[in-house]
Protein backbone atom coordinates (compact mmCIF):
# COMPACT_ATOMS: atom_id res chain seq x y z
CA UNK A 1 0.00 0.00 0.00
CA UNK A 2 1.33 3.77 -0.74
CA UNK A 3 0.93 4.67 3.17
CA UNK A 4 1.39 7.98 2.67
CA UNK A 5 -0.88 8.89 0.09
CA UNK A 6 -3.82 7.10 2.01
CA UNK A 7 -6.59 9.05 4.58
CA UNK A 8 -7.80 5.94 5.98
CA UNK A 9 -7.41 2.40 5.86
CA UNK A 10 -10.67 -0.15 6.08
CA UNK A 11 -10.43 -3.21 7.45
CA UNK A 12 -13.69 -4.76 6.79
CA UNK A 13 -14.43 -4.97 3.28
CA UNK A 14 -16.38 -8.04 1.72
CA UNK A 15 -15.78 -9.50 -1.53
CA UNK A 16 -18.54 -11.50 -2.56
CA UNK A 17 -20.18 -13.48 -5.93
CA UNK A 18 -22.89 -12.36 -7.29
CA UNK A 19 -25.14 -14.23 -6.44
CA UNK A 20 -29.26 -13.74 -7.45
CA UNK A 21 -32.66 -14.61 -5.32
CA UNK A 22 -30.75 -15.32 -2.19
CA UNK A 23 -32.73 -15.15 0.98
CA UNK A 24 -29.90 -14.07 3.15
CA UNK A 25 -28.67 -11.16 1.01
CA UNK A 26 -32.09 -10.24 0.83
CA UNK A 27 -32.29 -10.68 4.31
CA UNK A 28 -29.26 -8.48 4.72
CA UNK A 29 -30.36 -5.41 2.41
CA UNK A 30 -33.52 -5.11 4.45
CA UNK A 31 -31.42 -5.15 7.66
CA UNK A 32 -28.89 -2.72 6.15
CA UNK A 33 -30.60 -0.65 3.62
CA UNK A 34 -29.24 -0.78 0.27
CA UNK A 35 -26.23 0.97 0.19
CA UNK A 36 -25.87 1.29 -3.29
CA UNK A 37 -21.98 0.02 -3.58
CA UNK A 38 -20.54 -1.66 -6.49
CA UNK A 39 -19.81 -5.45 -5.53
CA UNK A 40 -17.58 -6.09 -8.47
CA UNK A 41 -13.71 -6.27 -7.78
CA UNK A 42 -13.43 -2.96 -10.40
CA UNK A 43 -16.04 -1.37 -9.04
CA UNK A 44 -14.87 -1.76 -5.55
CA UNK A 45 -10.90 -0.92 -6.51
CA UNK A 46 -12.32 2.02 -8.17
CA UNK A 47 -14.86 3.02 -5.10
CA UNK A 48 -11.52 2.75 -2.57
CA UNK A 49 -9.00 4.13 -4.84
CA UNK A 50 -11.06 7.40 -5.84
CA UNK A 51 -11.12 8.42 -2.15
CA UNK A 52 -7.90 7.29 -1.13
CA UNK A 53 -8.81 4.92 1.09
CA UNK A 54 -6.38 1.84 1.81
CA UNK A 55 -8.69 -1.71 2.04
CA UNK A 56 -8.29 -5.05 4.05
CA UNK A 57 -10.48 -7.83 1.57
CA UNK A 58 -11.92 -11.10 1.93
CA UNK A 59 -14.30 -13.52 1.88
CA UNK A 60 -15.89 -15.97 4.27
CA UNK A 61 -15.92 -19.55 4.01
CA UNK A 62 -18.78 -20.95 4.83
CA UNK A 63 -22.10 -22.75 3.64
CA UNK A 64 -24.78 -22.04 5.90
CA UNK A 65 -26.07 -19.05 4.08
CA UNK A 66 -25.82 -20.87 0.98
CA UNK A 67 -23.53 -17.65 -0.92
CA UNK A 68 -20.46 -19.05 -2.61
CA UNK A 69 -17.04 -17.58 -1.10
CA UNK A 70 -14.91 -16.00 -3.53
CA UNK A 71 -12.38 -18.23 -3.77
CA UNK A 72 -9.64 -17.16 -1.56
CA UNK A 73 -6.64 -17.47 -4.42
CA UNK A 74 -9.14 -14.71 -6.59
CA UNK A 75 -9.22 -12.83 -3.48
CA UNK A 76 -5.39 -12.86 -3.42
CA UNK A 77 -4.78 -11.83 -7.01
CA UNK A 78 -7.79 -9.20 -6.67
CA UNK A 79 -5.66 -7.91 -3.92
CA UNK A 80 -2.57 -7.97 -5.69
CA UNK A 81 -3.62 -6.35 -8.77
CA UNK A 82 -4.80 -3.58 -6.47
CA UNK A 83 -1.52 -3.83 -4.18
CA UNK A 84 -1.68 0.16 -3.87
CA UNK A 85 -5.02 -0.31 -2.30
CA UNK A 86 -5.85 -3.45 -0.71
CA UNK A 87 -4.50 -6.28 0.80
CA UNK A 88 -5.95 -9.81 1.32
CA UNK A 89 -7.15 -11.92 3.89
CA UNK A 90 -8.01 -15.83 3.72
CA UNK A 91 -10.82 -17.45 5.44
CA UNK A 92 -10.99 -21.46 6.13
CA UNK A 93 -13.58 -22.88 7.96
CA UNK A 94 -11.11 -24.44 11.05
CA UNK A 95 -13.84 -26.93 11.47
CA UNK A 96 -12.41 -28.69 8.40
CA UNK A 97 -9.78 -30.40 10.66
CA UNK A 98 -6.67 -31.39 9.00
CA UNK A 99 -7.83 -30.07 5.81
CA UNK A 100 -8.34 -26.58 6.64
CA UNK A 101 -4.65 -26.77 8.03
CA UNK A 102 -2.96 -27.79 4.77
CA UNK A 103 -5.26 -25.49 3.20
CA UNK A 104 -4.01 -22.71 5.65
CA UNK A 105 -0.27 -23.85 4.98
CA UNK A 106 -0.84 -23.59 1.08
CA UNK A 107 -2.33 -20.39 0.71
CA UNK A 108 0.71 -19.37 3.48
CA UNK A 109 3.19 -20.74 1.00
CA UNK A 110 1.83 -18.77 -2.25
CA UNK A 111 2.41 -15.31 0.15
CA UNK A 112 -0.17 -13.03 -1.26
CA UNK A 113 -2.19 -13.54 1.70
CA UNK A 114 -1.70 -10.92 5.14
CA UNK A 115 -4.10 -12.61 7.54
CA UNK A 116 -7.22 -14.43 7.87
CA UNK A 117 -10.51 -14.04 8.71
CA UNK A 118 -13.15 -15.92 10.68
CA UNK A 119 -17.03 -15.93 11.17
CA UNK A 120 -17.67 -18.59 14.10
CA UNK A 121 -21.72 -17.53 13.27
CA UNK A 122 -21.45 -18.42 10.17
CA UNK A 123 -19.01 -21.41 10.03
CA UNK A 124 -20.96 -22.59 13.58
CA UNK A 125 -18.20 -23.16 16.07
CA UNK A 126 -17.06 -21.89 18.84
CA UNK A 127 -13.51 -20.02 18.58
CA UNK A 128 -11.67 -21.93 21.39
CA UNK A 129 -12.88 -25.04 20.27
CA UNK A 130 -9.78 -27.49 20.65
CA UNK A 131 -10.28 -28.90 16.94
CA UNK A 132 -9.61 -25.06 15.68
CA UNK A 133 -5.97 -24.61 17.52
CA UNK A 134 -4.38 -27.51 14.61
CA UNK A 135 -4.82 -24.57 12.44
CA UNK A 136 -4.10 -21.29 14.84
CA UNK A 137 -0.90 -22.94 15.48
CA UNK A 138 -0.71 -22.65 11.33
CA UNK A 139 -1.36 -18.53 11.98
CA UNK A 140 0.73 -18.53 14.73
CA UNK A 141 3.87 -19.70 12.90
CA UNK A 142 3.53 -17.36 10.21
CA UNK A 143 2.64 -14.47 12.29
CA UNK A 144 -1.16 -13.95 10.83
CA UNK A 145 -3.10 -11.60 12.61
CA UNK A 146 -6.52 -12.97 12.49
CA UNK A 147 -10.04 -11.22 12.08
CA UNK A 148 -12.98 -12.55 14.50
CA UNK A 149 -16.84 -11.85 13.78
CA UNK A 150 -18.48 -11.19 16.90
CA UNK A 151 -21.92 -10.14 18.10
CA UNK A 152 -25.07 -10.21 16.56
CA UNK A 153 -24.97 -10.81 12.98
CA UNK A 154 -26.88 -8.63 10.06
CA UNK A 155 -26.99 -11.89 7.89
CA UNK A 156 -30.38 -14.23 8.97
CA UNK A 157 -31.48 -10.93 10.87
CA UNK A 158 -35.36 -11.04 10.16
CA UNK A 159 -35.17 -14.76 8.48
CA UNK A 160 -37.24 -18.01 9.92
CA UNK A 161 -34.79 -19.29 12.61
CA UNK A 162 -32.80 -16.57 12.05
CA UNK A 163 -31.59 -18.10 8.47
CA UNK A 164 -29.79 -20.67 11.15
CA UNK A 165 -27.45 -18.50 12.52
CA UNK A 166 -26.84 -18.94 16.23
CA UNK A 167 -25.55 -15.68 18.00
CA UNK A 168 -23.69 -17.86 20.46
CA UNK A 169 -20.91 -18.14 18.36
CA UNK A 170 -20.32 -14.82 18.46
CA UNK A 171 -19.56 -14.28 22.35
CA UNK A 172 -16.41 -12.70 22.58
CA UNK A 173 -15.28 -14.62 25.31
CA UNK A 174 -14.80 -17.45 23.47
CA UNK A 175 -12.15 -15.78 21.66
CA UNK A 176 -10.67 -14.69 25.29
CA UNK A 177 -10.06 -18.26 25.51
CA UNK A 178 -7.84 -18.10 22.48
CA UNK A 179 -6.24 -14.79 23.37
CA UNK A 180 -4.79 -16.77 26.48
CA UNK A 181 -3.82 -20.05 25.16
CA UNK A 182 -2.54 -18.44 21.93
CA UNK A 183 -0.41 -15.00 23.51
CA UNK A 184 1.63 -14.35 20.13
CA UNK A 185 -1.76 -13.88 17.63
CA UNK A 186 -2.95 -10.52 16.25
CA UNK A 187 -6.36 -10.89 17.14
CA UNK A 188 -9.32 -8.43 15.81
CA UNK A 189 -13.18 -8.51 17.45
CA UNK A 190 -14.80 -7.44 14.29
CA UNK A 191 -17.97 -4.93 14.70
CA UNK A 192 -19.34 -3.44 18.15
CA UNK A 193 -20.01 -6.99 20.16
CA UNK A 194 -23.27 -5.93 20.53
CA UNK A 195 -25.07 -7.40 22.90
CA UNK A 196 -21.45 -8.48 24.21
CA UNK A 197 -19.75 -4.88 24.33
CA UNK A 198 -19.05 -4.93 27.54
CA UNK A 199 -16.94 -7.89 27.72
CA UNK A 200 -15.07 -6.99 24.33
CA UNK A 201 -13.78 -3.69 25.64
CA UNK A 202 -13.14 -6.27 28.65
CA UNK A 203 -11.21 -8.61 26.52
CA UNK A 204 -9.00 -5.68 24.25
CA UNK A 205 -8.60 -4.13 26.94
CA UNK A 206 -6.87 -7.31 29.04
CA UNK A 207 -5.21 -8.77 26.17
CA UNK A 208 -2.64 -6.90 24.71
CA UNK A 209 -2.53 -8.65 21.48
CA UNK A 210 -6.06 -7.87 21.04
CA UNK A 211 -7.86 -5.42 19.09
CA UNK A 212 -11.62 -4.09 17.82
CA UNK A 213 -12.65 -3.20 14.62
CA UNK A 214 -15.28 -0.80 14.62
CA UNK A 215 -17.19 -1.81 11.68
CA UNK A 216 -20.51 -3.17 10.62
CA UNK A 217 -22.31 0.23 12.95
CA UNK A 218 -22.63 3.24 11.90
CA UNK A 219 -20.76 5.35 14.58
CA UNK A 220 -23.83 7.38 15.66
CA UNK A 221 -24.98 3.82 16.79
CA UNK A 222 -21.85 2.93 18.84
CA UNK A 223 -22.61 2.65 22.51
CA UNK A 224 -21.82 5.61 25.42
CA UNK A 225 -19.24 2.95 26.84
CA UNK A 226 -17.14 2.19 23.57
CA UNK A 227 -17.26 5.58 22.48
CA UNK A 228 -16.02 5.96 26.32
CA UNK A 229 -13.01 3.36 25.73
CA UNK A 230 -12.39 4.35 22.57
CA UNK A 231 -11.33 8.00 23.71
CA UNK A 232 -9.38 6.61 26.38
CA UNK A 233 -7.47 3.50 27.09
CA UNK A 234 -8.31 1.98 24.24
CA UNK A 235 -7.79 5.01 21.64
CA UNK A 236 -4.53 2.85 20.23
CA UNK A 237 -6.69 -0.25 19.63
CA UNK A 238 -9.80 0.85 17.67
CA UNK A 239 -9.55 0.24 13.95
CA UNK A 240 -11.60 1.96 10.91
CA UNK A 241 -13.57 -1.24 9.34
CA UNK A 242 -17.05 -0.77 7.49
CA UNK A 243 -18.05 -3.85 6.18
CA UNK A 244 -18.54 -3.01 2.35
CA UNK A 245 -21.37 -3.28 0.44
CA UNK A 246 -23.69 -3.66 3.36
CA UNK A 247 -22.02 -0.31 4.72
CA UNK A 248 -20.39 2.13 2.59
CA UNK A 249 -17.04 4.25 3.58
CA UNK A 250 -18.50 7.13 3.16
CA UNK A 251 -21.55 6.75 5.36
CA UNK A 252 -19.00 5.46 8.35
CA UNK A 253 -16.71 8.32 8.09
CA UNK A 254 -19.50 10.76 7.61
CA UNK A 255 -21.65 9.81 10.92
CA UNK A 256 -18.27 9.02 12.23
CA UNK A 257 -16.93 12.92 12.30
CA UNK A 258 -20.67 14.00 13.73
CA UNK A 259 -19.81 11.24 16.64
CA UNK A 260 -18.27 12.64 19.96
CA UNK A 261 -15.00 11.22 19.15
CA UNK A 262 -11.51 13.32 20.60
CA UNK A 263 -9.73 14.93 17.46
CA UNK A 264 -6.42 13.54 18.81
CA UNK A 265 -8.24 9.59 18.76
CA UNK A 266 -10.05 10.07 15.05
CA UNK A 267 -6.33 9.24 13.03
CA UNK A 268 -5.68 6.82 15.03
CA UNK A 269 -8.71 4.50 14.47
CA UNK A 270 -9.05 5.94 10.83
CA UNK A 271 -4.83 4.72 9.72
CA UNK A 272 -2.49 4.69 12.39
CA UNK A 273 -3.36 1.76 14.53
CA UNK A 274 -4.17 -0.68 11.31
CA UNK A 275 -0.40 0.97 10.11
CA UNK A 276 1.14 -0.05 13.63
CA UNK A 277 -0.94 -3.45 14.01
CA UNK A 278 0.08 -5.08 10.33
CA UNK A 279 3.54 -3.07 10.10
CA UNK A 280 2.65 -1.09 7.18
CA UNK A 281 5.24 1.61 7.90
Amino acid sequence: MNIADLVAIDTHVHLESEVKDNAANEAALKYFGNSGAGRSPKELAEYYRSRKIGCVVFTVDERLTGRPPVPNDEVAAIAAENSDIMMAFASVDPMRGAEAVSEAKRLIKTGGIRGFKLHPPLQQFHANDKIAYPFYEVLIEAKMPVIFHTGHSGIGTGMPGGGGVRLKYGNPMDIDDVAVDFPDMKIILAHPSFPWQDEAISVCLHKPQVYIDLSGWSPKYFSPILVQYANTLLKKKMLFGSDYPLITPDRWMKDFSEAPFKDEVRPLILKENAVRLFGLT
